[in-house]
């Protein structure tokens, strides 16, 4: 005999999706408002603050450099976060545990202090050039998603596979790439999307790294919050919404989200 689900438990299910569903709608209704300034529920229907977002040359400007750094810091933690992730794997019984506990500070400490931490040691300290700097921020704050994703992978790797490769005289650096990696892509393209995402929609860090000329997207509509309150920001909003269901839309069709069960 079948269970019968407690009302009170679906009508709290229910609570807890309008609750997380809730917010996206009233932007996504305020971005198609008619009026000149942020309401809900809209008055009329409009698409002509869509059209806004692209004639203002901040927003279009802002929003390459954003995704070049979501994309560029991205890579540049995969660089860095697989190799350890490896490497504590691997060898977690030589390598000390605290280790581990080290690639996870820049989600422990507080954005804030990082970006400032970073500005004094990275544009001021070294001098680097605001993009550089933006770039290596971005790859420091999204590199413990990249270690710890792909590192629960290769937890659950039997490495003994990896050994068959090069007892059968496979070099060691090739089984790397033919047999570990393969087995763990899963946690590679988890860790990718979280990186990328967390990335795209930063405002802490980069913000004490931008300077004149260079801002990035979330910056550009903080910016235009303070002079403007229209529905361009809503409009913005929407759109970095659904860049986040393009990624996972494009997961889903070459991967499969069942990809990352497995």
């Amino acid at each position: 005999m079948k269970q019968r689900t407690h009302p009170l438990l679906i009508a709290f299910a229910v609570l807890v999706f309008l609750f997380l569903i809730g917010p996206l709608v009233i932007i996504l209704g305020a971005s198609l408002s008619d009026t000149s300034y942020l309401t809900f529920p809209p008055q009329g229907l409009s698409l002509r603050w869509y059209e806004n977002v692209f004639e203002i040359s901040a927003f279009k400007r802002t929003m390459v450099i954003s995704f070049l750094l979501a994309v560029g810091g991205t890579a540049l933690s995969m660089l860095i976060g697989i190799p350890a992730a490896y490497a504590l794997a691997r060898y977690r019984i030589e390598l000390p545990r605290f280790l581990g506990n080290i690639y996870v500070l820049p989600i422990l400490i507080p954005e804030i202090v990082l970006g400032f931490s970073l500005m004094k040691s990275l544009a001021t300290g070294l001098g680097l050039p605001i993009i550089a700097a933006l770039l290596v921020g971005h790859a420091l704050l999204v590199l413990p998603y990249c270690v710890r994703v792909v590192g629960a992978s290769l937890n659950s790797f039997d490495f003994s596979v990896e050994e068959a490769a090069v007892s059968l005289g496979c070099p060691r650096w090739k089984a790397f790439f033919t047999v570990v990696l393969p087995n763990v892509r899963a946690g590679i393209i988890a860790g990718f999307i979280l990186a990328f995402i967390t990335s795209l929609n930063d405002v802490s860090v980069s913000i004490f790294l931008t300077g004149p000329g260079v801002s990035t997207l979330p910056i550009q509509l903080l910016a235009h919050m303070e002079q403007f309150f229209d529905p361009t920001i809503a409009s913005v909003s929407v759109l970095l919404m659904g860049v986040t269901v393009a990624v996972m839309a494009i997961v889903e069709r070459t991967l499969g989200l069942t990809f990352l069960t497995k």
